[in-house]
């Protein structure tokens, strides 16, 4: 009998498995909602996560390094504009999507998507895979996130205050409270607490994402109890997906694009496309909650989508541009390598 091999999903294409268990905790907040007595029970804990959360953040922040990148100012602007700029630009572009396309819950959460920081992890993952600067890209998505907890309140207060997501001038007095006060509090401890969070990181990190499962199971449940998981339709999602796929493609090329124009050389351009171009899960999901409260299902759920699209993508860029050898010093005025690749070169590893 012959024996039949099943297809295996390809090693390029990467499913995050934080992003299953997303999926699962959303699963789990439609068949078990937090209601009644339980409701106030999970927002008081989801509040407590979200602080820890940013505590955590602060705590491994180091100052010296971020200060240290400042001499680069070139590259941190560039990504900054496409971050806070150019992606809120074609989000508001997106307006005429409106019925159509998009539902206009739908489309606060797309722009909600547009005005957040841009990651860190994965940003410097795909910059090292793809011979970058590495060490610009850790500079860079510190910048963005720091600058996320000021600008990303602010834009929102400017771009969704008409849109009936919820948001209203007091989610800014309570940015200060949920998120900056923690993450303060965590840089000002750092120096005695430093130590112990980068030993016992990997623990942390579980926490980290524990927390940030427990706002999403706290916002998608709220979410059930005001039914509006009714509102949206398989062929809304896939209008979505499209759209979030144009977009990608769009600030992919545009950073790939402007980097050139302005100049950097090709190990700076990869940083600047890989930063420039993603957006944070981690910082959006509980500032989402902070913001919009019960209505910060519908919000997130752009986000959700986007996360692992952008993960897929990137990947497969960074390993295609792995290999090629004609920019290997990272210095040249060359294409970048998704340009001009070659396939049988071999990439040298990236130090930090």
């Amino acid at each position: 009998m012959r024996r039949v091999t099943l297809p295996s999903w390809p090693s390029w294409m990467p499913i995050e498995p934080f992003i299953v268990a997303l999926v699962a905790t959303v699963g789990l907040a439609a068949l078990f909602p937090a209601k009644g007595a339980a409701a106030p029970v999970a927002d008081g804990a989801s509040t407590f996560a979200i602080a820890l959360l940013f505590f955590l953040y602060g705590a491994r922040l180091s100052s010296r390094e971020a200060l240290a990148g400042l001499s680069h100012w070139r590259l941190h602007l560039t990504v900054v504009l496409s971050t806070f700029a150019v992606f809120p630009l074609l989000g508001l572009a997106a307006r005429g999507l409106v019925p159509y396309v998009l539902t206009p819950q739908l489309y606060t959460g797309f722009v909600y998507l547009c005005i957040l920081p841009s990651t860190i992890q994965s940003s410097i993952a795909f910059t090292s895979i793809a011979r970058g600067n590495v060490s610009a890209a850790i500079c860079a998505g510190t910048y963005s996130a720091l600058l996320g907890m000021v600008v990303t309140p602010v834009l929102a207060g400017l771009l969704l205050h008409s849109s009936g997501a919820g948001f209203s001038a007091h989610g800014l007095a309570d940015i200060a409270l949920q998120l900056l006060a923690p993450f303060l509090a965590g840089q000002l401890l750092r120096r005695w607490i430093g130590g112990f969070v980068a030993r016992h990181k990997k623990v942390l990190s579980l926490v980290d994402r524990s927390s940030i499962l427990f706002v999403v199971y706290t916002a998608f449940s709220e979410g059930m109890v005001h039914g509006i998981w009714h509102q949206v339709t398989a062929a809304r999602l896939s209008a979505l997906l499209g759209v979030e796929a144009v977009l990608l493609g769009l600030v992919l090329c545009l950073t790939s694009v402007a980097s050139r124009r302005l100049g950097f050389s090709r190990a700076d351009r990869t940083a600047i496309v890989f930063c420039g171009s993603k957006k944070s899960l981690a910082n959006g999901l509980p500032m989402a909650s902070v913001l919009f409260g019960g209505h910060a299902g519908l919000m997130i759920l752009p986000l959700m989508l986007f996360h692992q699209m952008q993960l897929m993508v990137c990947a497969v860029i960074a390993k295609r541009w792995s290999h090629d050898s004609t920019d290997a010093d990272g210095g040249g005025e060359g294409s970048l390598p998704s340009e001009r690749s070659s396939p049988d070169a071999q990439a040298r590893p990236v130090h930090a």
